[in-house]
């Protein structure tokens, strides 16, 4: 009896290849799926709370066939430890709508700048929009702590990012600034 054939050989190397090359793929493709910080409301408390899912375990489980999640990360764990996790079930239910990134793509939908009046349109997450306080001060929403989001989005208004770097770099070197009064041709400092 000779050896087993080369060709079965190559055959049974590539069909194993190709199987381990469809669950990396699956791997990444869950793992892209659920990694991100989401809100929820805590069962516990009935506070939104931020949670970010354990995304490598969850990719890991859900690329064989048994999807499973636990939380990475919860922003009570800080002040009250870590609990049983009963917020996985809004996870599970509505994973894409109460990602952080959604959330605030959904807010500024149809709003205009505060200052400019131009819509904010597509949110460019690299030039990302801003917030102004009553105080008329500006902040990057992800300056903002996860947890108070919607407090923060129910009495904020939208700033886009041009006019949140104007008014920051009035804020900081006002004494750069130079304002100029319409139809006096009148400058004023600060």
């Amino acid at each position: 009896m000779r050896g087993i054939p080369l060709v079965l050989v190559l055959a049974l190397t590539a069909a194993a290849a190709a199987y381990v090359l469809l669950y990396v793929g699956a791997a990444l493709k869950s793992y892209a799926r659920w990694r991100g910080m989401r809100l929820v409301t805590c069962p516990e408390s009935k506070r939104a709370a931020a949670v970010e899912l354990d995304a490598a375990h969850a990719a890991v489980l859900t690329a064989l066939g048994f999807p499973r999640f636990r939380l990475k990360d919860c922003s009570r764990w800080r002040e009250r430890g870590p609990c049983e996790q009963p917020c996985l079930r809004q996870i599970e239910q509505a994973s894409e709508d109460c990602l952080v990134r959604q959330i605030v793509t959904r807010w500024y939908e149809g709003k205009r700048c505060a200052y400019c009046r131009k819509p904010v349109g597509f949110v460019d997450w690299v030039h990302k929009p801003a917030l102004r306080d009553g105080r008329g001060r500006t902040v990057q929403w992800n300056d903002v702590p996860p947890e108070n989001l919607p407090e923060v989005l129910a009495t904020f208004a939208p700033v886009c990012w041009s006019c949140h770097m104007t008014e920051t770099f009035r804020r900081v070197h006002p004494e750069l600034v130079l304002e100029r009064r319409l139809g006096t041709g009148v400058g004023v400092r600060g």
